[in-house]
């Protein structure tokens, strides 16, 4: 195959980063960065470059909630969509790591605070990594599908990203559908492995397959994200609710809470009152594939599924000694693990499973460029 040259990176859309948008008393200070709002996966968000955020001085950390509208429960003044899963951002910069191609930095931006949590990665957002990388000029492509090895900076895991690019461009439309986005688009193949142990260092952080936490059998795990599964049977519920029910029911996020502080001091995590790891999975028989889970995020019920999440059941699925494991009729190590969630189903193509190390699995994504140009932070918003 041919290789394509990097297209140069994109110039800045209006004043170049840093500038004003106004002069001094004349009205608000403006920061502009370049920016990309993209879909990845069934989430959405805004996508940087690290060299553009490098220029601009102010500490991200105050500056991505002004970008996304935080703290207001609507983000109206910001890109952020009003909820979890469409107020993220992902920085996106050249390797630091041998053998990889590029960075990506995730930072979740909570909805109603200030607070930035830069411990989890994303799944769906990094199927728009790829994407991006390449209309930033930072990854040469080949006709065809250009292979992209990603360091996943939060976690330290290596992904390879398989991006359709016929002609040496990035092709958004195709023929691929995914449960919770309209419509079809191009499939993105993302390759994990020995992606366990981000967060605590090990597989099973308490060094056990399954845990008893207040009466309640867990399995807690670091793999793909750190997480707690248990059965939904076991907080009472059917485990086929909507995510406007769960979220809804205060009760049970009371006791899915309670058991999730006490589970993540027996992993070593210590208090994470306040913070979204480690996340839970609620799982049940399913109907329409292997199983059925409801991922909390962790104060209200996801409304697809993260793909963090899903790797973490695959990873469990192969130890027939944890919850996921004893759920399922025959034992699992290898081949498609169907997960249905509120909007569908997801596959998880497990190639390698039962090792200590992280499985090795395969899962499709797609993802689409919304909008480029430059995002505005208002300065006088910026407190810290």
């Amino acid at each position: 195959m041919s290789m394509v040259k990097p297209k140069p990176p994109m110039p800045a859309v209006g004043r170049p980063p840093g500038q004003r948008a106004h002069p001094a008393g004349s009205g608000p200070q403006m920061i502009s960065v370049p920016a990309m709002l993209m879909r990845g996966g069934t989430s959405k968000g805004v996508y940087l470059l690290k060299s553009d955020l490098d220029r601009v001085s102010a500490d991200p950390n105050v500056l991505l909630p002004a970008v996304m509208g935080s703290p207001d429960h609507r983000q109206i003044d910001g890109l952020g969509g009003a909820s979890s899963t469409t107020s993220k951002v992902a920085i996106v910069g050249p390797a630091t790591r041998p053998g990889c191609d590029i960075d990506y930095l995730f930072a979740q931006v909570e909805v109603e605070s200030m607070r930035v949590d830069w411990t989890p990665t994303c799944g769906n957002i990094l199927a728009g990594v790829g994407p991006f990388a390449i209309e930033r000029g930072l990854v040469a492509t080949v006709d065809g599908h250009t292979s992209i090895r990603v360091h996943l900076v939060n976690t330290g895991a290596t992904v390879t990203v398989s991006v359709p690019t016929p002609g040496g461009q990035v092709r958004y439309a195709g023929g691929f559908e995914i449960s919770g986005v309209p419509g079809r688009a191009a499939a993105i193949d993302m390759v994990f492995s020995k992606f366990c142990g981000g967060s605590t260092g090990t597989l099973f952080p308490t060094g056990n397959p399954v845990d008893d936490v207040d009466g309640v059998a867990v399995t807690a795990i670091d793999a793909g994200v750190c997480a707690i599964i248990a059965h939904a049977q076991a907080f009472g519920i059917a485990g086929d609710e909507s995510p406007r029910q769960l979220t809804g029911d205060r009760e049970l996020l009371r006791d899915i809470e309670s058991v999730r502080l006490r589970a993540a001091c027996a992993m070593g995590l210590g208090d994470v009152t306040g913070r979204v790891l480690p996340k839970v999975m609620l799982i049940s028989n399913s109907h329409l594939g292997d199983l059925r889970s409801r991922y909390f995020v962790p104060s209200s019920c996801h409304p697809t599924h993260a793909v963090s999440g899903a790797l973490c059941l695959a990873t469990a699925a192969t130890f027939s000694d944890t919850v996921v494991g004893r759920l399922l009729p025959q034992r699992f190590t290898a081949g498609p693990l169907v997960i249905e969630h509120p909007a569908g189903a997801m596959d998880v193509e497990v190639v390698d499973g039962g090792r200590a190390d992280g499985i090795s699995a395969v899962l499709r994504s797609t993802a689409r460029k919304l909008f480029d140009g430059c995002v505005f932070a208002d300065l006088d918003k910026m407190v810290a």
